[in-house]
């Protein structure tokens, strides 16, 4: 497998099923939601994550919300972030990852 690999898990719903649960996942991960999980899927636009806890879902973090120098996580990697958008085409949660935020400048 490359460095943009699919993890393939017995476990992972099928894509009818997250469709089906959609209305579920958005209801239980409103905007602004913490979530946790695991990095299943490396793409060069981003990762695909497990969301703990919600076993219909699958998050996406992109690139465009990735800081310069910073680098996508490995596959199995555990992750955390914020949920910023429900993509209701591809029943995709979209998060920006905890370990993308920028750090605080100092304002004094």
């Amino acid at each position: 497998m490359d460095e943009y690999g699919w993890a393939s898990s017995p476990g992972m719903p099928a894509a009818e099923v997250v469709r089906a649960s959609w209305a579920t996942t958005v209801a239980a991960l409103p905007v602004r939601s913490q979530i946790t999980g695991a990095v299943i899927g490396r793409r060069p636009f981003g990762v695909f994550i497990r969301i703990e806890g919600a076993p219909c879902a699958i998050a996406l973090a992109e690139i465009t919300r990735m800081p310069l120098g910073v680098h996508l996580p490995a596959l199995g990697a555990s992750v955390s972030g914020e949920v910023y958008w429900h993509d209701d085409r591809h029943h995709q949660v979209r998060v920006r990852l905890d370990e993308w935020r920028e750090p605080m400048r100092d304002r004094t």
